[in-house]
């Protein structure tokens, strides 16, 4: 497909130079060149599709990025970047040194905020606005929400917040496009949904905009008609009560319906909610068919849409996890299984068919999940919360006080822990080693593969405790699983290899690179299993007949489990050597898992080179080191 109009847009004033009538055949373009890009690199496809009439609008009728605009979630943004200056640059998104797959305020000035997690736009927003209104400059912000990012708690926070605070221009829209990555749930979707399915409600916008048309100049009749048509079937709208001013809903993909709107509400100025509804996957019937499938895929032929390999493919931790919550589900009718919208991501869509009336996907609600579960537990129920290790980050409080200060039997099954790739730092389950074993009563597990996770959240499941089990993105290398539900002894550690010298000690799926290297070395190799409760026995045991340790983890140094050795020698007294590896005290950007392994030193060669360059070349002389 020719992109000719498209190649002469690489900033948004070029974008407002054109003609109205060219912008149809811009987003037509500018749709399939999202297509033809992503089905290269792999990213978000669906989400993207459904914003490319909305982001035309944005820039053709908003000043960016003098005007702020806030995108959320981020994965929404391919439009943005492309329309912003970053068109050439998409071949390289989400790659090693290449453009993130969400909006980042230090690649381009049109990034007013980052926003790689859910429903902090309107926070941002109104802050902005609030810091504009402050230093008396006159400017729209604009918060895009979408993608089930309404469904949280901190959106309505900021929009409480912004009804008392005066004097402020902020516009909120909301992208209702009826989905989150999982099919939407909770009361406010189905307020939506009943909202649009309203017959009376529909004959009332079209009437409305019937008088726009035939009298143009008799705006206050229509204004009035709105108010009156709303008011016959919601007394009072939700997003009114919070002192906006409630528009639509209106069809995101109509050009003539979205620049009009968006004029006026930028002459409005003041607190503006603009209902958009889009569909994910426009004008791609394979994605709208199907717009999880096609949330986030890898590389695929456009033509033929994505295939299944007819390799068998080696089992990803998370189906792993899937698996063996369907099994114990099935061993222990108390099991009850809470994911915060990440049905897909968690591996929890065979645990909704088989058993709907245990599962619970509670929407972006972290905060909720965590507290959700520690309430089930109060009853003697076993909650198991499938989420991913970033996201556990937004229920930190709830997890110290409402789970672990009552010392509720609740078990986290802790997703892309580590290095994510692609996603980048947003993502990273990088921190959940060092704010956890912080916390009493928890019991952290570090399975080193596949059969290891499988019975490590056995042994936490059937702890009568708060517990979590982390493990990371993909596959591991193919370790044989044992069907059987076993468990080991909490805080055990296991010697893989008896060697000289150096103890290798390892937290997590690690464990072969550094295998490579104790047998290489002749070094002692140990699978630690647990971060919290330690094997003091065992590390005192080593301490007797080796000259030092190494602790290995794919997590941050600071505070992990490397510092939890030093802190177990040190209150029994022993003087030792120990190399911490891990993560080092920085944020780590998007790229391929492997690549970002090797460059922060925890491959093979990595952790040998760490190890010289602590002890030397001669190992044997670590004491003088």
């Amino acid at each position: 497909m020719s992109y000719e109009l498209l190649e002469t847009i690489n900033s948004p004033q070029q974008l407002r130079a054109l003609e109205r009538k060219e912008l149809e055949p811009l987003a037509v373009q500018l749709r399939q060149f999202i297509l033809e890009s992503v089905s290269q690199t792999g990213g978000h496809l669906s989400s993207n599709l459904g914003t490319v009439e909305l982001t035309i609008a944005l820039h053709y009728v908003f000043n960016t990025p003098e005007d702020r605009i806030v995108w959320d979630v981020g994965h929404q943004s391919y439009p943005h970047k492309i329309l912003t200056g970053r068109r050439e640059q998409m071949s390289g998104l989400r790659q090693y040194g290449g453009l993130s797959g969400f909006p980042k305020r230090s690649e381009s000035a049109f990034d007013a905020f980052g926003t790689a997690h859910s429903s902090t736009s309107i926070s941002a927003a109104l802050g902005m606005a609030v810091a504009s209104r402050n230093a008396g400059i006159n400017r729209q912000h604009i918060a895009v929400i979408g993608d089930g990012a309404m469904s949280a708690g901190m959106a309505f926070e900021a929009m409480n917040n912004a009804g008392v605070t005066p004097d402020v221009n902020l516009l909120v829209i909301l992208n209702d496009n009826d989905m989150s990555i999982s099919p939407p749930v909770g009361a406010l979707n189905h307020y939506l949904a009943r909202l649009l399915s309203g017959q009376f409600y529909a004959a009332a916008k079209n009437m409305g905009r019937a008088v726009l048309q035939h009298m143009p100049p008799v705006l206050e009749l229509a204004r009035r008609f709105e108010e009156h048509a709303k008011g016959m079937i919601m007394p009072a709208t939700l997003f009114e009560e919070f002192g906006f001013n409630y528009v639509g809903p209106i069809d995101g993909h109509d050009l003539s319906a979205l620049l009009p709107t968006l004029q006026n509400l930028r002459e409005l100025g003041g607190l503006q909610f603009l209902h958009v509804v889009t569909k994910k996957g426009q004008g791609y019937k394979l994605a709208e068919a199907d717009p999880v499938l096609y949330h986030g895929p890898g590389k695929f032929d456009p033509e033929v849409g994505i295939q299944k390999s007819k390799v068998p493919a080696k089992p990803t931790f998370t189906q792993i996890f899937g698996q063996w919550l369907c099994d114990m589900a099935q061993a222990d009718e108390r099991l009850v299984g809470i994911t915060p919208a990440m049905r897909e991501g968690s591996g929890l869509v065979e645990f909704e068919k088989r058993f709907p009336k245990r599962y619970f996907d509670v929407g972006i609600a972290e905060q909720h999940a965590v507290t959700f579960a520690a309430g089930i537990a109060c009853e003697g129920q076993k909650p198991v919360v499938a989420i991913y290790s970033t996201f556990l980050q937004r229920g930190y409080d709830q997890l110290i006080h409402d789970v672990a200060l009552q010392n509720l039997d609740v078990t986290f099954a802790l997703d892309r822990a580590g290095l994510v790739g692609a996603d980048g730092a947003t993502h990273a389950g990088n921190y959940d080693i060092a704010y956890l074993r912080c916390i009493p009563n928890m019991v952290i597990a570090t399975p080193s593969d596949e059969n290891e996770t499988r019975l490590l959240l056995t042994t936490c499941y059937e702890y009568l405790g708060p517990a979590a089990v982390r493990y990371p993105r993909g596959s591991g290398r193919g370790s044989d699983i044992v069907a059987k539900l076993e468990s080991v002894q909490i805080g055990k550690a296991v010697v893989r290899r008896q060697g000289k010298r150096l103890a290798l000690l390892v937290f997590g799926t690690l464990l072969p690179d550094a295998a490579q290297v104790a047998d290489e070395l002749d070094f002692t190799l140990v699978d630690m299993r647990f971060v919290k409760p330690l094997d003091e026995e065992t590390l005192l045991d080593l301490s007797k007949n080796h000259e030092g340790f190494v602790t290995i983890e794919e997590a941050c140094i600071m505070g992990g489990a490397g510092s939890a050795v030093t802190e177990t020698l040190n209150a029994q007294g022993v003087l030792m050597p120990v190399l911490q590896i891990g993560l080092a005290d920085e944020f780590i950007d998007h790229g391929d898992q492997g690549l970002l392994r090797s460059k922060a030193g925890l491959d093979a060669s990595g952790i040998r080179a760490s190890i010289q360059r602590r002890f030397g070349d001669d190992i044997s002389k670590v004491n003088a080191a």
